[in-house]
């Protein structure tokens, strides 16, 4: 095998993908560039976890239950006794930490690190909180639903699974939002436009590129009435086109007009928003920004962007553009670790049948949380940070300390065999130099996942 290939593999499994696992460095060498493309079919979930419908049985499970609990709790109080423990304690909490361990363990175990490390690239760029109940069961959904299905087709198609599902509608507050010349907009709260300000700040085109106030209030018009059946089982729960919440009328959107076709009205405008040339240039540049370098080079961009255009956002084929682009794989790693790839790259690397158990993951989402990175709590549509910069304070290095020395006791593997696992042999020899000098298995180990070479990809 080339020196040429091994180093590409070494940029394969860990620029692009999560970090080594087993002998996928081995696997890599053959045809690193081959390696990654193989990968890009879109993640399958374990479906006994749930979907967005069976989220809505236990939405409806806790308002039922929080309606009896409020009865006990005053008769309780009535005869002197304790209350009993909490909704979220009994059914929130343990459903939310399934999910969260489910979603750390498949990247742990996944074949297809490529594939989950653009599916979380998506969760990312299309960020909802957990900022309720309801959203604490319905956000690990989204990616699941509506991201995970859509991953490696039109850029539109995702763009309005996740516009429609039902945990993007309640954090962006649409599912109440109604025309105020519909049929029931004299008796409601009225048109809110968060979700539509959203849609092209964040979602499409970017912030204050080429649209108006004027715009964003068109497009609220043009979604209101999509909202949410929440209980009739005899539709199906989740999402739900209102057209008595509808405004009526011709919309104008960035100078295009829309008639009122009810429904498409809205799904016609986010299909020539992710048409446009500028959510081709925006999401062009923040995919190359999250793989390559925070200034990603101005030549792959723009081939990404040519290959948008040509195919109309045809996300696999963007994707296979930035990995078969030269300046893709500089040899100088220039990405910071956010804590998530960080934490799953070295579960990766000591990954065995035991290292990785239910303790280790409760830790490591906790970890996680500390560290800033909470699962779906960036506390922003525009979700986590993907600079350099927003990871490298000297208290988050210090919470990877702390982890590290955790992780670094809990496996049989020495550092040189993980070293050679993630590097080959290409780590430089000051590295090489202080892992051969370390006191202990731990120590050595806790080395390496804090050296330079690790903490960037």
């Amino acid at each position: 095998m080339t020196a040429v290939n091994t180093k590409k593999a070494i940029i394969a499994v860990n620029r692009f993908g999560l970090g080594a696992a087993g002998a996928e460095l081995s696997d890599a060498m053959g045809d690193p560039e081959q390696w990654l493309l193989q990968q890009l079919v879109s993640p399958a979930f374990d479906p006994a976890l749930g979907n967005t419908e069976s989220a809505f049985n236990i939405i409806a499970e806790i308002q039922s239950l929080k309606a009896k609990r409020r009865e006990g709790d005053a008769n309780a109080n009535l005869r002197g006794k304790a209350k009993g423990p909490t909704v979220g304690q009994e059914i929130i909490m343990p459903y939310r930490q399934r999910f969260l361990k489910d979603s750390l363990t498949f990247s742990v175990n996944t074949k297809t690190p490529f594939a989950v490390r653009l599916l979380d690239f998506f969760s990312n760029h299309f960020s909802v909180s957990s900022l309720t109940h309801s959203l604490t069961i319905l956000s690990p959904t989204l990616e699941r639903d509506a991201i995970a299905p859509n991953l490696f087709g039109k850029f539109e198609d995702m763009l309005i699974a996740v516009e429609q599902h039902p945990a993007m509608l309640i954090y962006l507050n649409n599912e109440k939002s109604v025309g105020p010349n519909s049929l029931i907009g004299r008796r409601s709260r009225g048109l809110n436009e968060n979700l539509a300000r959203e849609i092209l700040e964040l979602h499409t085109l970017g912030v204050g590129v080429g649209y108006t106030l004027e715009d964003i209030r068109q497009l609220a018009m043009a979604i209101s009435g999509w909202t949410l059946n929440r209980e009739d089982k005899k539709r199906k729960l989740g999402f739900e086109f209102r057209r008595k919440a509808h405004e009526p009328g011709v919309r104008e959107v960035l100078g295009r007009s829309y008639a009122d076709t009810g429904l498409d009205q809205g799904q016609a405008i986010l299909r020539d928003l992710a048409r446009d040339k500028k959510t081709a240039e925006f999401i062009s540049y923040k995919l190359a920004q999250h793989l390559i370098a925070d200034k990603p080079p101005q030549a792959l961009v723009a081939a990404m962007t040519k290959t948008w255009m040509k195919t109309q956002g045809d996300i696999k084929a963007v994707v296979t553009t930035l990995v078969k682009h030269k300046q893709s794989w500089d040899a100088e790693a220039k990405k910071y670790k956010t804590p998530r790839e960080f934490i799953v790259s070295a579960m990766r690397a000591i990954n065995d049948n035991k290292a990785v158990d239910q303790n280790l993951l409760k830790v490591s989402l906790r970890a996680l949380t500390q560290m800033g990175h909470k699962p779906f709590g960036s506390g922003s549509p525009a979700g986590h940070g993907q600079l350099n910069r927003d990871w490298t304070g000297s208290d988050a290095l210090m919470k990877r300390i702390d982890w590290v020395n955790f992780i670094s006791k809990r496996t049989r593997y020495s550092p040189a065999f993980i070293a050679s696992r993630i590097f080959d042999s290409q780590l430089p020899p000051l590295t090489v130099k202080l892992l051969a000098g370390a006191e202990s298995r731990a120590q050595g180990l806790a080395l390496l996942f804090l050296c330079p070479e690790f903490q960037y990809r």
